[in-house]
Formats: structure tokens, C-alpha cells, sequence
């Protein structure tokens, strides 16, 4: 049983990041971004527990303002810059959360269980611009740190309403059909109604 859900779970593995890295090459057709393709793929194999499907690019103008106060807050002094965010933001799946176990007698693969997006990481790039550093308050090497952090959490924050999830959702489903077409080669069925696929998802195949 453990051997023939092995072999399924490389076929679907191998169907998934062949349908993702044929979507990739689509979309983007110079060399140079093919050979970028090829080092992403070396990365996904390294680390087959996670898949990334979808990849997001920001920008946001952030302000930032510390105010540090002395002697019994009777001197105050403020340390403040305006820097432009560059992130980049990761969208994928970890795949050890994928659940399925065959039924020999009715050749049947159940599917009972496919991960939802997550954000897989955050790359942020800070340009500073309009650095004023206060009498007794200036930027440390900490700061940048702390920045970085802030960063982070800021591109979280803004990711719902990108539409990132949505589109990394849609391919989920797609990888569901490509699994049910590789089982299907094979003389087997897929059986995914445990996932209950709500209309709005299903509306987003049909996109």
C-alpha cells in the first residue's frame, strides 16, 4: 500500500512542478529569465516539502518617525525617513500537508486533504530617502533590523488584498485536475469530493 501511495505522490509531485515550471516558461520567454527558471527549480527540488506556485512584487512608500525623549521629557529629539519598500512576496504550498491513501479494490486514489496557499517568503528591499537624524537620536544598525521586521509585517499585511492568494488558489485547483489526469493514465480514478470546492472556487476554474 505504502508503495503504490509512493508512486502516486511522484507522479503528482513530478505533474505538479512540470504544470508550474510549463506556466513559468510561458509567461516569460527571455534567456536570461529561463536560466533564472532553471536555478528556481534546483531550489524546489532541494526542498520538495514546499512548492511556490505564485510570486508577487510590491512597492510601498512608508514613513517612518522615532522620537526619543531626555530629562524627564523635557528634551525631545526625532529621527525620521521616508523609505520606499521593494518586496518581493512567495505564494505556495506545503506539501506534507497533502493526505491521501488508495483503495486497491476499487483502484481508487482518495484525496482527502490539499494545503491552502500560504505566504512562503518575504524578500524586502529598503531604499531610504529624506534621512534627518536627531541631536541625541540617530539611526544604529538596529534600526535596519527593526526595519526589515516592520517590512515584513507591512507586505503581510497588504497581500490578502492583492489577489495573490486567489490566483495561487486557482492553481491549486488546477493541480487537482492534473492529479485526477495522471491517476486517470494509469487506469485508476480520483476521488477529491473531501475537499469540498465551493462554487466561488469552482467559478475561478472557469476563469
Amino acid at each position: 500500500m505504502d508503495n503504490i501511495l509512493d508512486v502516486f505522490l511522484g507522479l503528482i509531485l513530478g505533474g505538479i512542478s512540470m504544470y508550474w515550471l510549463f506556466s513559468l516558461f510561458r509567461k516569460k520567454q527571455s534567456k536570461e529569465i529561463t536560466t533564472h527558471q532553471s536555478a528556481v527549480l534546483l531550489e524546489k527540488i532541494r526542498s520538495v516539502c514546499k512548492l511556490i506556485s505564485v510570486e508577487g512584487d510590491f512597492a510601498e512608500v512608508y514613513k517612518y518617525e522615532n522620537t526619543r525623549e531626555r530629562f524627564m521629557s523635557l528634551l525631545s529629539s526625532k529621527k525620521k525617513a521616508l523609505i520606499v519598500i521593494k518586496a518581493k512576496a512567495q505564494i505556495g504550498y506545503d506539501l506534507n500537508k497533502i493526505l491521501m491513501h488508495a483503495d486497491t479494490g476499487k483502484r481508487k486514489i482518495i484525496l482527502s486533504n490539499f494545503p491552502e496557499p500560504e505566504v512562503l517568503s518575504i524578500e524586502p528591499d529598503l531604499e531610504f530617502y529624506d534621512i534627518k537624524n536627531g541631536l541625541f537620536n540617530t539611526f544604529t544598525p538596529d534600526d535596519l533590523t527593526s526595519l526589515n521586521i516592520e517590512a515584513k509585517k507591512h507586505i503581510r499585511e497588504k497581500i490578502p488584498e492583492s489577489g495573490l492568494m486567489e490566483t495561487a488558489r486557482k492553481e491549486a485547483l488546477q493541480s487537482v485536475l492534473l492529479i485526477e489526469k495522471i491517476v486517470e493514465t494509469i487506469g485508476w480514478k480520483l476521488d477529491y469530493t473531501a475537499l469540498h470546492i465551493s462554487e466561488k472556487d469552482k467559478r475561478l476554474l472557469e476563469q
